[in-house]
């Protein structure tokens, strides 16, 4: 498996190992039995149990092929559905613990998963997907088609973490939240915030946790009350597990 450097947007390389083959592969066919399933249970539901079959018999052809694309469309659109709610996973990518992220370090929006839904057509449906196997073969950050027109990639979950490369603090019992305003981060956010910070300790780059206090205070209306911008952004981080532990 490939190594894969993503910079985010204040500039810190974090690095993701890019998923298997395998990996994708095993998704695609979980998600693929998950899509027949559902074919099988409305087909059995509408066309056996409500005799839809007999009920269109009487409809202009027009009427048939709108009930069949209607009961068509989860199928259709499961993967570009699941991947925008889910944030870059289906319930196989989920199972074999990958994501679609990407490579810019930005959240991937609509508009990048409907680019990688589209060209599935190419990658995935012409040719039996040999085309989509090839290209993340060859592809250095192990991305089809659809990865490289979109700009992202899919990287596995399932790397040895630790409380230091997760949003996770340790916190007490009895600890005391300052900050009530931090629910207006994101899990995204507090990820980055806590990367970033981590990094610019690291580096003794002070001007990096003065602009990423300067980030906090605008995004969420908190103003430091500390003094110490290094206290501050690592009380942040303690609130906001706080308060997303407690919800």
């Amino acid at each position: 498996m490939s190594e894969l450097t993503i910079n985010t947007t204040q500039n810190v390389k974090i690095n993701f190992t890019a998923a298997s083959v395998g990996e994708r592969i095993g998704a695609y066919f979980i998600d693929l039995i998950i899509k027949i399933a559902y074919l099988i249970v409305v087909g059995f539901v509408f066309f056996y149990l409500f005799n839809l079959d007999k009920i269109m018999n009487n409809m202009d052809n027009w009427s048939r092929v709108s009930i069949m694309m209607l009961l068509f469309l989860p199928f259709a659109f499961y993967s570009i559905t699941l991947e925008s709610i889910f944030e870059g996973q289906t319930l196989g990518k989920k199972l074999l613990k990958i994501k679609v992220v990407k490579i810019d370090g930005y959240q991937a929006s609509f508009g990048d998963y409907l680019i990688r839904w589209l060209f599935r057509i190419i990658d995935i449906n012409l040719c039996s997907g040999i085309i989509g196997l090839i290209t993340m073969i060859v592809s250095e950050k192990s991305q089809r088609l659809g990865d490289m027109s979109s700009g992202t990639a899919v990287i596995t979950l399932k790397n040895n973490i630790t409380i230091n490369s997760t949003i996770i603090e340790d916190i007490g019992n009895e600890y005391v939240p300052t900050y009530s305003l931090v629910i207006k981060l994101s899990d995204n956010d507090a990820r980055i915030i806590k990367e970033t910070f981590q990094a610019s300790l690291a580096k003794d780059d002070y001007e990096m946790i003065n602009k990423l206090k300067d980030k906090i205070e605008l995004v969420t209306g908190i103003k430091n009350q500390s003094g110490n911008n290094r206290d501050f952004i690592r009380t942040i981080l303690k609130d906001y597990n706080y308060y997303t532990q407690n919800m």
